[in-house]
């Protein structure tokens, strides 16, 4: 009996001293994150979609100088980002040309942040975009998946953006979204969410189907609450990680949100419609593969305004007729994929 209590207590002894082993190892941070950059619009009319209102005789006067000061300041906003940042999936985005002022911007060209971006049939002509650092993401490929609605031939929103490629060696996969927004109300608007997100799971679904474990990333600004049906019921991502199986999603943002944290506020609730949902294959704690970490909202303080009543919120372009000069009315969102150090990386 005591040679059989050794026996296991050396056995304990060792699997515990493997364990700290595995925890000692150097991990290395890939950041993957989503901003909103609130109506990025270049100064000049867009034939055929409704920018009017961001045009040097529009509402709100946007003229050279605004628009310098935009590009600089996203571009800041983005220079503050936790080391490490491999992939920001943008919305709101006129076109090509403002992104590529925007990776130009001193503050963040060291980088070399490359592009992917489609035109979208949206009304205000804005889309979705992803910026990625080559050095840290190699592109492997694109494609754009369209939302219709059979009930409303007229409806014009942003496209899906997919673009697949490969970080410290493994394939990954990133769905860029900007879904149907509440204008009209909540209640009424909810279907065109519910298209998008079932748009996004068929997506999922086809890939998963290759295989189960495929790892996917889906983003973006989604202009619902991870309780709502959008994400609960069509798109199936999940509020716990011991509920996701092969095939399935889990919503990185639940937790957050469980703690009232958002990224963006109205009429004093704050809301975190800025989500990133991931896939089965990176769950657990086998670092060897890319694992998620963690997921944060960025809201440092630099990003919020800092007087009267809308204190605490994200700081605006403009607000109630009035230039700002700020950022967005989002905070960005991001999480932290880690991989264990080898020797050859």
């Amino acid at each position: 009996m005591r040679q059989k209590i050794l026996i296991l207590s050396i056995f304990s002894f060792c699997t515990l001293l493997a364990g700290a082993q595995t925890q000692n190892k150097a991990l290395k941070s890939y950041i993957i994150g989503f901003y909103n950059l609130e109506n990025f619009y270049d100064t000049i009319h867009q034939s055929g979609v409704n920018d009017y209102e961001y045009t040097p005789s529009g509402t709100t006067k946007w003229g050279t100088m605004k628009y310098t000061h935009k590009v600089k300041n996203m571009a800041y906003a983005i220079s503050q980002m936790p080391k490490g940042l491999t992939c920001l999936g943008v919305s709101e985005v006129e076109n090509r040309h403002v992104l590529e002022d925007l990776v130009k911007d001193p503050s963040i060209a060291e980088h070399h942040y490359r592009i992917v971006h489609s035109d979208s049939p949206d009304r205000r002509g804005v889309d979705v975009a992803l910026l990625y650092n080559p050095s840290l993401f190699q592109l492997t490929g694109s494609k754009t998946f369209r939302l219709t609605l059979p009930s409303d031939t007229s409806f014009r929103t942003r496209d899906q953006l997919l673009v697949s490629g490969i970080i410290d060696g493994e394939e990954v996969y990133i769905l860029v979204n900007h879904w149907p927004s509440r204008s009209g109300g909540e209640e009424q608007s909810r279907p065109k969410r519910d298209a998008a997100a079932s748009l996004a799971r068929s997506v999922c679904d086809s890939l998963f189907a290759i295989n189960p474990l495929t790892k996917i990333i889906v983003m973006g600004d989604l202009n619902d609450d991870p309780i709502n049906e959008s994400l609960k019921v069509y798109l199936k991502a999940k509020e716990k990680q011991s509920q996701v199986g092969a095939g399935e999603l889990y919503n990185t943002m639940w937790e957050l949100y469980n703690k009232g944290i958002g990224s963006l506020a109205y009429n004093d609730q704050w809301d975190l419609f800025d989500q990133i949902v991931i896939s089965y294959g990176f769950l657990g704690n086998d670092y060897s593969t890319l694992k998620f970490r963690r997921a944060i909202v960025f809201n440092q303080d630099f990003l919020k305004q800092k007087e009267g009543q809308y204190k605490g919120y994200p700081l605006r372009t403009h607000a109630g007729g009035v230039w700002l000069d700020g950022y967005s009315d989002h905070f960005p969102t991001m999480i932290y994929l880690v991989k264990e150090a080898t020797s050859k990386n």
